[in-house]
């Protein structure tokens, strides 16, 4: 799930923004000139995958265990890849009848029609609404550790978290209410640069304290933490509706599956890394969002502000890809303050009543990203490759659609009962 602008390309349909950053543009070149290089190739993928879903990855692993939570990690790099070649497959396949397939949503009606539009679309409404809740949790959090100047109170929509929210509102509805967002586009670097930043001094961070006093930790969790950890694995991953726009964009297409492969790997090992180090250095007092483990100091208050910040400016852009699918399908794709403003509000009121932003990954991970990122591109692999395939390959598809529709069930379940649990707490 991208950190900074890069998720606004998975709409269903041409987004207003630029979709990767550091693609280039066709206007005046032609043919392969001004297509991407391995290296941007790379790079995009990075950005349009590493996000805020980074930060809750050590208090996953203090359920999960350093071992099980890393295992799961792996074991959802190499799904995730393997689920965006079947759509980069799907779109290469049907290239000659639909030649102008640019987006998930495209391929969704390319493959099922209107009703597998309307499918992406729906998924990705709800996954890029719950990026937003999840971006105002993680604000209203830290500002509330940070400044914690508002007395406790037993009303969610009292809580010091959610005095935040409301005074962020205003702000939100401005930002939010612009027609076109592009000026804010280039925000995507300074929000990878900001976000590799915190990494950097999270991990430092991490190594200093487990030097001075290494906590117990456990290497394996109980297994109803699996579901769990695998919620905000698929979380942390999410970045399926950009693999077209990018596979689009690259000038040696053959080798685009490799770079895709090299760029989830190190992404894999960039996460394992974070998630065990920020485990095996607070342990059993890891809390939701690593930052906040951070020790007093300018820096470290430094790194929080400008997370937050980033979060702030991100917001309105991911929010971008539903307002197009609202107004196109609520207001005759015209422009709409009051929808907007509307849909603003529940996004903050939501995030009011979600206590903790980890237990919130874990359920947008183990429903929406699960649907969207696993079973949408089995099913249309499926029903574009179906007739031609051997058996194995068509168990392999209809396996990877069960098995993603049970895990939605029963981690949507566990979710949901975790959050339970830390409201009651």
């Amino acid at each position: 799930m991208g950190f900074g602008m890069g998720n606004d390309g998975a709409s269903s349909s041409s987004s207003r923004l630029d979709p990767a950053p550091l693609l280039p543009h066709h206007g005046s070149a032609g043919g392969e000139i001004g297509l991407s290089s391995q290296p941007k190739t790379f790079a995009n993928v990075f950005i349009a995958v590493v996000g805020a879903g980074v930060l809750g990855l050590p208090y996953t692993f203090s359920h999960t265990g350093w071992a099980a939570g890393s295992l799961l990690l792996f074991a959802v790099a190499v799904l995730t890849f393997y689920c965006m070649m079947l759509l980069v497959a799907c779109r290469r396949r049907l290239a000659d009848e639909r030649p102008k397939i640019a987006s998930f949503g495209d391929l969704g009606d390319a493959v099922f029609g209107a009703h597998g539009r309307f499918a992406v679309d729906v998924m990705l409404v709800l996954s890029q609404a719950s990026f937003c809740i999840g971006y105002l949790i993680f604000i209203s959090n830290t500002m509330a550790h940070l400044y914690p100047i508002f007395a406790p109170s037993s009303s969610a929509l009292l809580s010091p978290k959610a005095l935040f929210i409301w005074a962020m509102l205003p702000f939100q509805l401005g930002l939010n209410s612009i027609k076109t967002l592009t000026l804010l586009a280039p925000l995507s670097i300074f929000a990878d640069v900001v976000d590799l930043g915190a990494m950097g001094v999270v991990l430092g961070q991490d190594v200093a304290a487990w030097l001075a006093m290494p906590p117990p930790v456990v290497a394996f969790g109980g297994p109803a933490a699996l579901l769990y950890g695998l919620g905000v694995s698929v979380y942390a991953f999410e970045g399926v509706g950009m693999v077209l726009p990018l596979e689009a964009e690259a000038a040696n297409k053959r080798k685009f599956g490799v770079t895709l492969g090299l760029s989830m790997a190190f992404i894999a090992v960039m996460y394992g890394l974070f998630g065990v180090m920020g485990y095996v250095a607070f342990g059993d007092a890891t809390r939701d969002i690593i930052t906040t483990n951070l020790g007093a100091g300018w820096l470290s208050a430094a790194v929080q502000l400008g997370l937050c910040i980033n979060l702030f400016f991100t917001m309105p852009v991911m929010m971008n890809p539903v307002y197009e699918v609202a107004e196109r399908l609520l207001h005759g794709k015209r422009y709409c303050w009051w929808l907007r403003w509307l849909l603003v509000v529940v996004v903050g009121l939501a995030a009011m009543y979600v206590p903790n932003f980890t237990d919130f990954l874990a359920l947008v991970g183990s429903s929406v990203c699960v649907l969207l990122g696993f079973v949408l591109p089995a099913s249309f692999h499926l029903k574009v490759f179906g007739a031609e395939m051997a058996w194995p390959g068509v168990l392999s598809d209809a396996l990877l659609v069960v098995l993603g529709l049970a895990l939605a069930v029963f981690g949507t379940y566990t979710s949901l009962l975790q959050i339970f649990h830390s409201s009651s707490a």
